[in-house]
């Protein structure tokens, strides 16, 4: 009579599972729905925004401030059926909804998609505003990550985040230093009509696409100094910044349509706007893109003019750039902005150096 060993039951016990999850799996695949289903997240450019970067939650914040989070939770509670009015993030998350739409009618088994997860410190039990609000909205989001009061920085590698949108600078600073790209959402001062067939996504370039490498010359050195210095190394790539992987991924879906003919009507549209100036600097930046193997639509170099009236005809659903007063003006002549904290510019305001406090001995 043979003896069966335990390591053998072992390895049973383990093909057994396998084949239990096979078969969960394989039921889960072929149940039938008419709602979109979220795509596998390694295939996925997956954009993780807080709730109050998705809805507009003033009111609510005020309470949680002023009132301590029990009274914050009951109110939501009382008006879990009246939905949250859009916020900053919104219009952007509908863009991407609707590149999804038009992936889908020309790949309707691809898992390259966007997929939208909802990153929120809030409690559970805020869960059912949050979803009615977004049934209500008709928004397809399915993941959520609620976590009860903690950061949930540390969930955003789990969730395999391309991009991070959030209105907590902290939040998104800490995103940043995990390699994850990130911005602070910020609501726009006035109203603008937004394209609904187009994502249009706009970058600014030194300390976003790329690294702050020219722009803490320019900061110690001055403009001739830079000038000289990007002439000399203009076939020298720059090293990437916090937001290149996204652009990366953009043109990743991009590509999508080119390969089906449809590059004069693809729904996404790049933007490069930035303070430099053309013929002084702007080689190397092109160059950079080029040895990246990225496209950009549309190159605007403004050579230090106010980016908010270009920003006003590109009528980006968001706008990304590491320097304060450039989102100032953009949210004020009604452009969605993100600020990226990253580099030295978030030691200057206006080309002037903020005052650090002095450190304690």
């Amino acid at each position: 009579m043979s003896e069966i060993k335990p390591n053998d039951s072992l390895a049973s016990d383990d093909l057994q599972e396998e084949n239990d999850w096979a078969a969960a799996k394989a039921f889960f695949d072929n149940l039938k729905t008419k709602t979109p289903r979220p795509p596998k997240p390694q295939y996925a450019v997956t954009v993780a925004v807080s709730s109050r970067t998705l809805f507009n939650m003033v009111a609510e914040r005020k309470i949680y401030e002023e009132e301590g989070v029990e009274k914050y939770v009951n109110y939501q509670l009382e008006h879990e059926n009246e939905p949250l009015k859009p916020g900053a993030a919104f219009p952007f998350v509908k863009a991407l909804m609707t590149v999804n739409s038009r992936l889908r009618e020309l790949y309707p088994d691809s898992e390259e998609l966007f997929d939208i997860v909802l990153m929120t410190n809030n409690h559970a039990q805020v869960g059912v505003r949050l979803i009615n609000s977004i049934n209500h909205h008709g928004l397809t989001i399915e993941r959520f990550c609620m976590t009860g009061g903690q950061s949930p920085i540390g969930y955003l590698k789990a969730y395999m985040t391309n991009l991070y949108l959030s209105k907590d600078s902290e939040k998104v600073t800490e995103a940043i230093g995990e390699g994850i790209a990130a911005a602070t959402m910020f609501t726009r001062s006035t109203e603008m009509d937004l394209n609904e067939t187009q994502l249009r996504v706009a970058f600014d370039g030194d300390a976003v696409l790329f690294s702050d490498e020219s722009e803490i010359i320019v900061k110690k050195d001055g403009l001739d100094t830079f000038f000289d210095h990007e002439k000399e190394f203009e076939n020298t790539p720059l090293a990437q910044g916090p937001l290149k992987c996204f652009l990366e991924a953009l043109g990743k879906l991009q590509r999508k349509f080119y390969a089906k003919n449809e590059r004069l009507n693809c729904p996404i549209r790049t933007f490069l706007v930035t303070a430099r100036s053309a013929a002084s600097s702007g080689a190397r930046v092109l160059k950079t893109l080029r040895s990246w193997g990225l496209e950009i639509d549309e190159a605007l170099f403004l050579a230090g003019a106010p980016k908010g009236p270009l920003l006003q005809k590109i009528k980006p659903h968001i706008f990304f750039d590491d320097q304060m007063f450039h989102i100032e003006g953009a949210k004020e002549l009604g452009t969605i902005a993100a600020h990226v904290p990253y580099g030295i510019g978030q030691k200057y305001h206006k080309g002037k150096l903020i005052e650090q406090p002095a450190k304690a001995n």
